[in-house]
């Protein structure tokens, strides 16, 4: 708001009579009319009309004032005052004018008004007003252009209802799409808590959309789950602080259910940002793949597990004896590996069938696992014969050598014990087949990182076949005159 005064002393007293003008104007109150001069003239109707008679330019103001008799609102925005004479000052006003009908376009217009006063006697009076408002919209005989105001809002409340209309076509549209899709839709903000979630959540998790929204995201997934999530989220992170930005971002992970089952998701994110590029949130879309992974795992197990014995076969060995060596390098501790054959399976199968063969099988692979470590593995190499690898033994190659045997001997012992085979057939009656069994092992301590996965194998099955020609049922290290 400015100013301009050649008379400071004045500029009070004519800011009051400007205050009162508007008042009095804004109140549409007839006493308005007695702070004109009679010596008046006037620009009116938009600005066109020149008005040099003081009782036409009263007859204008009555109009106005009938026109929109409710109290109108001004909002002003800038004022200066200058005094063109000791007489005459200029006032020049800035505002928008809110009229008390529903419109929205003269209320965004500015209007200009310049008052002219005149010191006459011992009173200030207004000799001259310029009021330019966007009254290009009037018809003859308005002040305001309510007949066009009328028109244009009825144009605009027609607009409003079409693009009303169109906008819930549009969300109908998106709702049948979003809630009806049997993909999870969803949208996060820039702290990972969910903002919306679609109803298809609920069909395959449990939860309600009003158990989800404002939770953080991590408590939709396991804890195995999360874990997946934070991960994705640290390198997110990562290529922000280098500038990279990311488009979707996908991963798989275990989601919890409502009822404690997990279902398997796969997740496809992607970021929002503003204008400025910084991230103020996520949305993204999470479809269930749970018997799609029970697929990959089943396959998986097909690949590196023996369909009988459920041990690994000799592709998971191979890779298992792989990170056995790896270990052995880093740490320079020993292992070990046992190729064990059993020694009087052949009759069984021919006197009984492979029905009961496979039995004894599934039970020497039970026994086997229970002489070992976690840490250890029991692989089926074929037919009968099995692999039972020791990791993490002791640096020292006697003491090695010394705990590899006690394992080895707890195994022949295990093993040779009496079987007793629940045998049950279609159409007979339940029996029980005994047979006794024992099996020849060959042992190969390890450390050299230089020793590969096939050679050490083969020194196993050598000291093997050096027990069965030793009388079977017993235990032979590889190279154990060396020790």
């Amino acid at each position: 708001m400015t100013s301009t005064t050649l008379h400071p002393d004045r500029h009070h007293n004519i800011r009051a009579l400007f205050d009162e003008y508007l008042e009095l104007y804004a109140s549409r109150d007839d006493r308005l009319t007695s702070l004109f001069s009679e010596d008046f003239s006037g620009y009116t109707c938009g600005g066109t009309v020149l008005v040099t008679d003081r009782e036409e330019w009263i007859k204008i103001t009555r109009q106005d004032f009938s026109e929109v008799p409710g109290r109108i609102r001004i909002e002003l925005r800038d004022i200066s005052m200058q005094d063109l004479s000791d007489h005459v000052v200029a006032v020049t006003a800035f505002f928008n004018i809110h009229l008390p009908v529903p419109e929205s376009i003269l209320s965004r217009e500015i209007a200009r008004l310049a008052l002219i006063f005149r010191l006459e006697g011992e009173a200030w009076k207004i000799v001259h007003s310029g009021i330019s408002f966007p009254y290009h919209l009037s018809q003859d005989g308005e002040v305001y252009p309510l007949s066009n105001l009328e028109d244009r809002n009825r144009e605009l409340e027609a607009l409003v209802e079409e693009r009303t209309r169109t906008l819930n076509e549009s969300e109908a549209f998106y709702r049948l799409l979003t809630e009806d899709t049997l993909d999870v839709i969803w949208r996060a903000d820039s702290e990972l808590r969910i903002t919306y979630i679609s109803p298809s959540d609920e069909y395959f998790r449990g939860f309600k959309a009003e158990e989800v929204v404002g939770h953080h995201v991590l408590e939709l997934f396991t804890e195995e789950g999360a874990a997946i999530v934070t991960e994705v989220w640290r390198k997110r992170q990562q290529a922000e602080l280098e500038g990279k930005h990311l488009g979707f971002v996908s991963f798989e992970a275990p989601h919890l259910c409502k009822d404690g089952r997990t279902i398997w998701g796969e997740v496809f994110s992607k970021a929002v940002r503003d204008e400025q590029g910084k991230i103020i949130g996520f949305h993204g879309i999470t479809r269930e793949i749970t018997k799609r992974k029970q697929l990959e795992e089943q396959i998986h197990h097909q690949a590196f597990y023996d369909t009988l014995t459920q041990l690994p076969n000799r592709r998971l060995l191979s890779d298992r004896l792989s990170q056995t060596l790896a270990a052995s390098m880093r740490t320079g501790r020993h292992g070990a590996l046992m190729f064990i054959d059993l020694d009087n399976f052949k009759p069984l199968n021919d006197k009984h069938g492979h029905l009961v063969g496979d039995m004894l099988l599934i039970e020497a692979a039970n026994r086997l696992k229970s002489c070992v470590r976690e840490v250890d593995s029991v692989a089926r190499f074929g037919g009968d014969e099995f692999v039972v690898m020791l990791g993490e033994l002791v640096m020292d190659h006697a003491e090695s050598i010394a705990q590899a045997r006690a394992v080895a001997e707890k195994i022949r012992v295990r093993l040779s014990d009496i079987y007793q085979l629940n045998v049950t057939r279609e159409g007979e009656a339940k029996s029980i087949v005994e047979h006794h069994c024992s099996a020849s092992i060959g042992v190969f301590v390890f450390q050299d990182h230089e020793t590969s996965p096939d050679d050490i194998l083969k020194c196993a099955d050598k000291a093997m076949y050096q027990a069965k020609e030793a009388g079977r049922n017993t235990v032979q290290f590889y190279e154990e005159d060396q020790v």
